[in-house]
Formats: structure tokens, C-alpha cells, sequence
């Protein structure tokens, strides 16, 4: 139903309040986008923090302090309504889902739009690989883990992480997919068993939905966006506000735009 209508058709969509799932699968073949707005007192270290782990938070646009639309990922698109559900953290504290944010938003907030692994999704499909989250219409399962990211100012914690049950025979073939997206998140930071990396059961991921494996799956873990909301816990901002895991901003921006 979503997949063949336009970003810009979409962001209408959200901004209508139109759509109430996940973005998986949605605009195949155009770039998803992570969402983190901070006053500017938290994003000096925040920007410092994105620089710092690459991997997990890629910049894609920055918007100028107190601007709310998009200049690089999309033509003109609002930033205070055009993300399917917001979260609103008060003094790193998780309040509130929001479906728009005018009502919050301050003169001196600054947007940070990363890379999302949604992205590498649809080479995947296109060359064969499944995505067993789309195939079973979930969102992509994340946690938390316990690989440290270098802090920056009051940023600090550890990764989150997407996974997608893999077929074995396929994961090399994975890797070299996405280790062409490095503003996708890139390779995997590990592949198979996740008590290595701090998952007490993988059927229980801390955002989005458990995914059912097949015969022959391994788990593949990459780098996740989500790692923001995270550091949330220890910085502390007066308001942090981002997309719900899974809920993302939908850009103009082509997969081949990000291709290296």
C-alpha cells in the first residue's frame, strides 16, 4: 500500500496523521533518517558525541538552531510534524509518544538527522537477502548491549543495535552490502551469539518487535540510531526530543545518494 507512493506523499501522510505503523518497508529505494532535537546547550556535546561514534549516529543534516526545516534530506519538510511518532524525554526521562511536536518546540533547538539501517533494507531485497521483519510486517528488534561508545561531554552509554536473522550462507553477502552504507551504519558490529554482546534473550529486544528465525538464520547485528535515546539516560537534557524506535523521518534522499 506504502511502497510505491512518494517520500513527500508520505511526510503528507504523517503530517495528516495518516499513518499509525512502523516506516519499515515504506518508500523502498529512498533513505530513512534517525530523529534527535536538543537545545543548543546539549547539542555542542551532542554533535561532539555523533562525531565520536560514527557508526551508530552518521550525520545526515544538521539543521541551524531554532530552524525546523530540512534543507538536505528533503525539500522543506517540517521537522515538527513530519516523523510518525515522537518520544519526548524530560531530564533523560522517557514522558510521552507524540504525533506532532509544534507545541514544544523552542527558538533554540537544534535537529540532527542520522542514517537508519532501513536504508540497506531494500539492497537486501533486491539481491536476494531476507528481511524477516518486513516478512512477518514487525518492526526491527533493537537493544541495548553492553559495547561502550566514546563519550562526549554529558553523552556517554552504550550502543543499540538492529538485528535481522540472517541465513548463514547469506551473511558474507550481508556484509558486503552494507559495508557500502557507511551513513546506513555500515557492517555489522557482530554476528551470532548476542551474550557476547550483552543480550540476555534475544526474544525479548528492548524497541520494536521479537522477529521469528528460519532454519539456517543467524542473528546479524548493526549499529542503531536509536544509541542516542540511550546517552539520554546520562545526559540528562532539560528536553530531548526523538522519533519512536522503528518511526522514522523519510527522506528525499535515493539509497544510490549514500552508496559508497
Amino acid at each position: 500500500m506504502y511502497s510505491k507512493k512518494t517520500p513527500a506523499q508520505m511526510r503528507d501522510m504523517i503530517r495528516q496523521n495518516k499513518l499509525h505503523r512502523n516506516t519499515s518497508g515504506i518508500c523502498g529505494g529512498f533513505v530513512q533518517a534517525n530523529v534527535v532535537i536538543l537545545p543548543e546547550e546539549y547539542a555542542v556535546d551532542f554533535r561532539d558525541f555523533a562525531k565520536k561514534n560514527p557508526t551508530a549516529c552518521p550525520v545526515l543534516e544538521e539543521l541551524p538552531e531554532g530552524e525546523f526545516l530540512t534543507r538536505k534530506t528533503a525539500f522543506e519538510a517540517d521537522m515538527r510534524t513530519d516523523v510518525p511518532k515522537y518520544k519526548v524525554f524530560i531530564d533523560g526521562k522517557f514522558i510521552e509518544y507524540k504525533e506532532s511536536i509544534s507545541d514544544l518546540w523552542q527558538k533554540d533547538f537544534v535537529t540532527f538527522l542520522l542514517g537508519c539501517s532501513f536504508s540497506f533494507e531494500n539492497a537486501f531485497i533486491s539481491q536476494g537477502v531476507p528481511v524477516r521483519q518486513i516478512e512477518q510486517n514487525r518492526n526491527v528488534p533493537m537493544y541495548v548491549t553492553s559495547i561502550p561508545c566514546k563519550t562526549a561531554g554529558r553523552f556517554e552509554g552504550t550502543m543499540v543495535v538492529s538485528m535481522r536473522p540472517i541465513p548463514e550462507v547469506q551473511v558474507e553477502e550481508a556484509i558486503g552490502i552494507t559495508m557500502h552504507y557507511p551513513l546506513a551504519h555500515g557492517e555489522p558490529v557482530h554476528v551470532g551469539d548476542p551474550s557476547l554482546i550483552g543480550i540476555k534473550d534475544i526474544d525479548k529486544p528492548d524497541f520494536g518487535d521479537s522477529v521469528e528465525f528460519k532454519d539456517g538464520d543467524i542473528p546479524v547485528f548493526w549499529p542503531c540510531g536509536v544509541t542516542p535515546q540511550n546517552a539520554a539516560i546520562n545526559a540528562k537534557p532539560s528536553i530531548m526530543i526523538t522519533h519512536a524506535p522503528g518511526y522514522m523521518f523519510i527522506s528525499d534522499l535515493k539509497d544510490e545518494d549514500i552508496f559508497v
